[in-house]
């Protein structure tokens, strides 16, 4: 039966913002994609058509709807926006740097670091909600769609959320690093239950077409 079947997700983050290039936290500011940005997501599309997918579901957040739009040049997907695939909700650190943050809040900054799940900028959102949020969004798009390929254009953090959910991983300063930046994960889901298909399953440029590469 079509309700029994596995939908498969591939999840990449959003391409960067000049908040990015600045190392500085957006959360949930509603920041837009830098000329770099626009040019990799066009070029994303032509990469993400490698594979086959059905529709495309996007955080409603500017940076993701902007990239969505430019990989659904080539990929020609149905789409909707999310919600709940926002980024963590940074609170008081919004908008300052790393450099701010740790200059200014040092010492709050490494016991929150030492929390793990538990992380809660002041004001903000723990990543706990966060991957409580994200779960719920998979499992509509799921529930919407069984069986299908389903690309989802995100953020960091619902990706490390995710993918860390899946992997066991207790979200501490000095576990190694397994995701590799710009890449394509794949996750399925069948009934409830979610699983890791492919984790760094596709790079994605870092250079946009014409600069020397």
């Amino acid at each position: 039966m079509k309700s029994q079947a596995a939908t498969h997700f591939g999840i990449i983050r959003h391409a960067p913002t000049l908040w990015n290039e600045e190392k500085r936290i957006q959360g949930q500011h509603d920041a837009p994609l830098s000329a770099r940005g626009r040019s990799m997501a066009r070029e994303w599309g032509k990469q993400l058509a490698q594979l086959t997918w059905h529709r495309l579901v996007c955080s409603d957040l500017e940076r993701a709807r902007q990239t969505a739009e430019l990989v659904n040049i080539t990929l020609r997907l149905p789409w909707t926006t999310e919600s709940r695939l926002r980024e963590q909700d940074w609170g008081d650190w919004t908008t300052m740097t790393l450099g701010e943050i740790k200059a200014g809040h040092h010492d709050l900054l490494r016991k929150q670091e030492r929390q793990g799940w538990d992380f809660q900028p002041p004001g903000g959102e723990s990543r706990r909600k966060v991957l409580a949020r994200s779960l719920a969004a998979l499992a509509a798009a799921h529930a919407t769609a069984p069986g299908e390929n389903i690309l989802i254009v995100c953020h960091e953090g619902i990706v490390k959320c995710l993918l860390y959910h899946l992997l066991d991983r207790q979200f501490l300063p000095e576990e190694p690093g397994v995701i590799a930046p710009f890449h394509l994960h794949l996750l399925a889901m069948q009934g409830n239950n979610l699983s890791l298909a492919r984790l760094n399953r596709l790079p994605l440029a870092t250079t946009p077409p014409g600069n020397g590469q």
